[in-house]
């Protein structure tokens, strides 16, 4: 669950009086534009609990409110289905996420494809990040598997820093999968420069709270922290992929 600077001091600042709400779209958006006037609302409707609204914003995060806007809630949102509790949270944030990766066409992704696919990650990486240098290392196994492995850019650095300039060169080589190669291997690779995506995934990754890298997001959009060996990552990605589809 990402938590919001914002909602912890504000929170307490609301009145808690009760009122009947006529409009709770509009109700529940003057209390959030009065807390925080730039969060990036998308859609307000009825939870799956009676009286209960969910607030989904940019990136998939989640809040709930009450009818009127007097009461938020930032946690998860389970519901008991033959016995066992479903986090509704979980699910309606990933189902999110993984429409905006669907979004990032893969011309603008450094892609190296299995054989015979069975399933796709998407890795937020860094060129300068060890574990992302160790997950490279094992990409050959993992498609093997089936699993296609597709880049976007997260410079842990951001905009500017050595790290962001060799994704920007990554980016523009002519031979993107070769240039990758060679960054994972720690060697210098020539500068280029030119019309590249890396920044807008920079703040794609941290609107969707990418924190560090690699990130990796599966197909279902669930998104896995840190590196995960190749067995287990090939694992976890056909089922999210088998997941993916069934829904």
């Amino acid at each position: 669950m990402r938590t919001f600077p914002f909602f912890l001091a504000a929170a307490f600042g609301l009145s808690s009086a009760v009122a009947q709400a006529a409009d709770p779209d509009s109700d529940i958006r003057q209390t959030l534009r009065a807390l925080q006037p730039d969060l990036p609302i998308e859609t307000i409707a009825e939870s799956a609990m009676p009286g209960l609204y969910q607030i989904q914003l940019k990136g998939g995060r989640q809040l709930y409110a009450s009818a009127d806007g007097q009461f938020l809630l930032q946690g998860y949102l389970f519901q008991v289905r033959d016995g066992q509790a479903v986090n509704l949270t979980e699910q309606a944030e990933s189902r999110s996420v993984a429409k905006l990766i669907d979004e990032i066409p893969e011309s603008e992704m450094v892609v190296f494809p299995a054989k015979d696919p069975k399933a796709k990650i998407t890795v937020f990486t860094d060129t300068d990040c060890g574990y992302c240098q160790k997950l490279h290392s094992e990409v050959a196994e993992l498609n093997r598997q089936g699993v296609d492995v597709r880049y976007v850019a997260f410079p842990r650095q951001g905009v500017g820093s050595h790290g962001y300039q060799t994704l920007v060169s990554v980016w523009c080589a002519e031979d993107r999968q070769a240039a990758m190669n060679q960054a994972k291997a720690r060697k210098e690779i020539p500068a280029a420069s030119c019309e590249n995506p890396v920044s807008q995934q920079y703040q794609l990754g941290q609107m969707i709270g990418v924190q560090g890298t690699p990130a990796i997001v599966l197909e279902n959009g669930q998104v896995v922290p840190g590196y995960q060996p190749a067995p287990q990552l090939a694992q976890i990605a056909l089922e999210a992929a088998a997941a993916a589809k069934a829904n």
